[in-house]
């Protein structure tokens, strides 16, 4: 029965998803599933069975890697809108960025707080499927380079661009479709890209948070930077960026495994 409502609610959050703006997703419905088969992937086994009865389903990490999103459309989290994003003033120092992963900016999102928030609730109750699902969700967002782009812009969302003849923007094209325009089903982009960087796994693990937050942060200034010199061609665009791109959805995985094999 258990298993039943889980399928009943993963179809139920389908529907959602298509009701929901390309812009209010971080790293678009397929992004996270990837980022999170990545993780489930490597999970320990002790981790993986407990993280699949709180969750109630096999693989279940995978199910609801973008049940944070869906909340959106909810008011039972209203106020999670702001807890996806973490918005940076362009023109800081390495040390400056550091620093907001302690003292939180006091404006342009909350994604840094939350994140720390859930998982110290997570150390005292590694059993919330709530905060579970939350922390699956938003170890994706902090690898998504528009997550943590300029305030000034609203992480891109006010840079208008055109895709293969079609109105977006900078957020939307980072959010999804350069990861929709490779056409592959998450389960094959998670294969693909353990292939391209597992000898990167290592040092991946090693990285510290600091290294994190300052490698993203330089990300986000190079992507506003070729924006000067884009000629407005989208298969320009996909082979300039898709490498990056991979690499923070591989990033993104394993990061999220190291915490939750930590917790679990």
């Amino acid at each position: 029965m258990k298993n039943r409502l889980f399928v009943l609610a993963a179809a139920v959050s389908a529907v959602c998803m298509l009701l929901l703006p390309a812009e209010a997703l971080a790293w678009g419905q397929k992004g996270h599933r990837i980022v999170a088969q990545i993780a489930y992937d490597h999970l320990s086994p002790v981790a993986r069975c407990r993280i699949n009865k709180v969750l109630g389903a096999r693989e279940g990490a995978v199910y609801v890697a973008n049940w944070a999103d869906e909340l959106k459309s909810d008011t039972i989290y209203k106020e999670s809108g702001d807890w996806h994003y973490q918005d940076l003033n362009p023109g800081m120092t390495d040390e400056e960025v550091i620093a907001t992963l302690t003292n939180y900016p006091a404006e342009g999102g909350n994604l840094f707080r939350v994140k720390d928030s859930l998982i110290a609730e997570l150390r005292k109750d590694r059993h919330s499927e709530a905060n579970l699902r939350f922390i699956i969700h938003f170890m994706g967002d902090r690898f998504c380079p528009m997550h943590t782009a300029h305030l000034d812009d609203l992480g891109g969302n006010k840079v208008k661009m055109k895709w293969y003849g079609q109105n977006t923007n900078l957020h939307s094209v980072w959010d999804a479709k350069i990861i929709d325009s490779q056409g592959y089903s998450y389960t094959e982009y998670a294969r693909y890209l353990e292939n391209k960087y597992r000898k990167e796994r290592r040092a991946i693990m090693q990285l510290t948070e600091e290294e994190i937050v300052v490698q993203n942060y330089h990300l986000c200034d190079s992507i506003y930077a070729y924006q000067e010199t884009w000629n407005g061609n989208a298969y320009h665009y996909v082979y300039h960026w898709i490498d990056s791109m991979e690499r923070q959805l591989y990033i993104a995985g394993i990061r999220l495994a190291m915490l939750l094999n930590e917790l679990y």
